[in-house]
């Protein structure tokens, strides 16, 4: 446990919470946080620091407000999509603080890392159904467009899990963890690299990150109120499903191909 102060200031939280460790990471970090979370975490850290709240009592609370969004996104209209938005910014700032906390505190543990995968997982999986149930007109009319919406899910969680057993494998095999570095992530295999950056100019695989599903939500949403119909949200799900199988494979194929698994 750490004898740290329960009342830092902000720039001892920065100094002990945000080693540059976080920010050098590939995938670890997302963009969101890099750009502008990590200047706000801080304040709610300190204010977190203040109650009983315990680092995986936060996580729970971003796994929660993750399920929360993906609840609301089932309802029509413009005014849903927007809170859905503003509970998965919530959700990044309560997923930087976490750690935060964790970090000053002293009280990292296996359990938080857990946690915090599941709260990823389970939001990034619910997304899609919430989105599938808006496109059936909501719960009352439940039909093909929910059944898309959980055929993307189970895509979205077999992409997760390919990134969760590259740690099992190099666990079992007896190798340390791998750095998380775009040179290891890098494919070795020349066209698949090249691939690879050009797709970072097109980053539809994001599509599933809960953040830019939200936009992608509400903007369909803005586009179903200028039309008077669900056909925007509706086309968005019909994409999604080529998106998600393209995803999945090309991010196998990277997989397989980069220094991960050596």
């Amino acid at each position: 446990m750490s004898t740290r102060s329960p009342s830092p200031s902000i720039a001892e939280l920065r100094a002990v919470t945000q080693p540059d460790s976080i920010f050098e990471r590939n995938s670890g970090e997302h963009w969101a946080g890099r750009l502008y979370m990590r200047r706000l975490s801080p304040y709610l850290t300190r204010l977190l620091l203040r109650t009983p709240l315990t680092p995986n009592g936060v996580t729970w609370l971003m796994i929660l407000t993750g399920i929360a969004a993906a609840a609301v996104l089932t309802l029509p209209g413009i005014a849903p999509a927007i809170v859905v938005v503003a509970l998965l910014q919530l959700q990044i700032l309560l997923d930087c603080s976490d750690g935060e906390l964790a970090r000053w505190t002293g009280r990292k543990s296996p359990l938080g890392v857990y946690l915090d995968r599941v709260g990823h997982y389970l939001t990034e999986a619910a997304l899609p159904i919430g989105l599938g149930i808006r496109a059936d007109g909501g719960w009352d009319s439940i039909g093909g467009w929910t059944t898309i919406g959980l055929a993307v899910a189970v895509v979205v969680l077999l992409i997760k899990v390919e990134t969760a057993l590259v740690t099992i494998a190099r666990v079992e095999s007896g190798l340390p963890r791998v750095q998380d570095t775009a040179a290891v992530a890098a494919p070795r295999v020349a066209g698949l690299a090249a691939i690879r950056r050009a797709l970072t100019k097109l980053p539809f695989y994001r599509a599933f990150v809960a953040q830019e599903a939200s936009f992608l939500a509400l903007a369909a949403a803005i586009g179903d109120t200028i039309a008077g119909d669900l056909d925007v949200t509706r086309a968005l799900m019909i994409a999604l499903v080529p998106i998600a199988v393209v995803t999945l494979l090309g991010h196998g194929a990277a997989i397989v191909t980069s220094s991960r698994l050596r």
